[in-house]
Parts: structure tokens; sequence; C-alpha cells
């Protein structure tokens, strides 16, 4: 790219350069709502105080957003300051802010521009991030990376990818931007989950029981789609990944608290504080305490299948 073009294509805030060579202004892109959205813009361009936003806006896409503990989802990933990391679907900037004290670059990826100009002033005095706005199936990245994250992002492939194995598809394609035994680390919700059994709506569909009955109304492409457990574990393993090594957060990986491991599972008398994920957005069914059936869990196997979501690190191979 010549010096015309780095002009037409890139802009730079602070330390962070943006890179619009891949985008396309016509293109669907998944949001929290218009209204939200800009606010969180404003708020960091425009250097309001956040918490001051917090306590007085309850809406579920200002706390999802804006919250700082959903830094906490990147406390257990391996990121060395000799690391440079791909983030996949980095929205507003709330994993990359954590990403970027950890490794020694952070390329992002988001197919909106407001989401990532919001992240860019959000992080602008950091000078190793740089952002992609574009579709990630369309970006032709210029680097392999030794880590690749993807937080609330994979669900979406069947949006985004052109490909009757979506998923399968943007996992390849992230294996592909990875060094030989690169790593990924991967944020989802369980199609599983505890809530769900107790009437919480599923995540994204916005209903009971929509995942548990593995989406069998749901026909449209636009919406999202999660896994168990052992889907997700063969779906990593037929993109490309092994060593497969599974984290727990509660109450789930958008607002982690706790964050437990095969290693280490809640013991008798741990408080898992599984009553505060529940609908973030709308209330639910409610059909019984999932905090009390998750302590019956203590210690045990059933507690990794039926955990509200997933953070799950694996190895190219």
């Amino acid at each position: 790219m010549n010096k015309l073009e780095k002009e037409i294509f890139e802009e730079k805030i602070g330390g962070v350069t943006i890179n619009y060579e891949f985008y396309d202004d016509d293109a669907i892109v998944y949001n929290e709502g218009d209204d939200p959205e800009q606010t969180v813009l404003e708020a960091f361009r425009d250097e309001k105080d956040i918490f001051e936003i917090l306590r007085n806006d309850n809406r579920w896409q200002i706390l999802y957003q804006l919250a700082p503990q959903r830094q906490n989802i990147a406390i257990p990933m391996d990121i060395t300051e000799t690391d440079h990391v791909l983030e996949i679907g980095s929205g507003t900037g709330a994993i990359t802010c954590a990403l970027s004290k950890k490794a020694g670059s952070v390329d992002c990826i988001d197919l909106s521009k407001r989401r990532s100009l919001a992240n860019a002033y959000r992080n602008k005095s950091a000078a190793n991030v740089s952002i992609y706005v574009g579709n990630f199936e369309e970006i032709a990245l210029s680097k392999q990376y030794d880590v690749a994250v993807v937080i609330g992002a994979l669900e979406y492939a069947r949006r985004y990818i052109k490909s009757d194995k979506p998923f399968e598809m943007f996992l390849k394609r992230a294996r592909d931007a990875l060094k030989p035994s690169g790593r990924i680390y991967i944020g989802i919700e369980n199609r599983l989950g505890l809530k769900y059994f107790a009437g919480d709506n599923e995540d994204h569909c916005g209903r009971p029981f929509a995942g548990i009955e593995g989406y069998i109304n749901d026909t449209r492409r636009e919406k999202a789609k999660t896994f168990s457990k052992s889907e997700l574990e063969k779906l990593l393993s037929d993109s490309g990944f092994g060593d497969l090594f599974f984290y727990y957060p509660m109450p789930d990986y958008k607002l982690p608290v706790l964050i437990y491991s095969d290693e280490h599972l809640p013991n008798a008398g741990d408080y898992v504080y599984a009553g505060v994920g529940g609908n973030y957005a709308a209330a639910g069914l409610k059909l019984f305490d999932d905090e009390k059936a998750f302590a019956t869990l203590y210690g045990a196997k059933e507690f990794t299948v039926f955990a509200n979501s997933f953070l799950v690190e694996a190895r190219k191979i």
C-alpha cells in the first residue's frame, strides 16, 4: 500500500491504527442496538465518566460494553509480551484493553465501523493495537499470530461465513492465521447451560429452551448457534485443533466473576455466582433455582457439562 492508499484506507486515533481497506459499508452488521452503541462510542470519544454512565443507564447493552469485569475473561489466557495476538470480533474493545496489556501486539477485526471507532478511542493510549474493519472471511492478513482470541463471535459464523459448514470454516481460517503450534481462545455460551434448563431465555434467540431443543424453530441464517461441551470439542478437532483445555467462567464468560477449570472445580462451600448471570436483558421462566442446582454439582464432572458458558484453549495441530 502506497502513501496515498494509506491516507484513504487508514485512520489514526491516538496510538491505534484503523484499517478500512476491507470495509464494506453495505455489509450486514450485528449490533447491540443503534442507540446503546452510539452511547458507548460517545462515552470513549468524549472521555466521559464510565462509572457515572453505568450508574445512570441500566440497559443491558451498556452494562455489557462498559462493565470492567468483562476483562476478567482474559486473566487465564497464556499470553506474553512477545506474543502477537489476533482478536476476531473485537467489538468496542473491552477485551482488547486487557489483551493489549499482556501482548506484544493486538490486531483486531470487527465488521462495524462504529464499534471499531469506540475500540480505538477506548484504547487510544495503547501503542500496540491495530484494527481491521471488515469481514474476517475477506480480510487479507499480512502475518501469522501466536494467539487468536474469539470472544462472543464464533456463534455468529453462519451469518458472515459463506459455507455450508460456517463454524468449521471460521475456525479453519483462524487456524490458518496462526503460527505452527499457535493457540486459540474461544469464549462462548453452553447450549446446555444450567440456566437454560431453569428457563432463562437463550441469549441470542430470546426465547427459552431454544438451544436445548437444537434451534429447531430457528431457520434464519442470521441467528446465532452455540454448542455443548462435546459438540465444541468435536468442532475444534474437526477444524485442526487439539490439546483442548476448558475453563468455566461464572456466571458466564460475558461478566465473569469466578473462573473454574478442570483442574479446579468448585468445592462444597464455594459460591459460584450462578444466579447472577441469568437473563441480563429480559426476565425468563425461572423453573428452579439454578444456584442451588449448581451447588449439588460441586466437585463433579457434571459441573463441566452444565456450566453456563466456556472459555476453551486449543492448540493448532
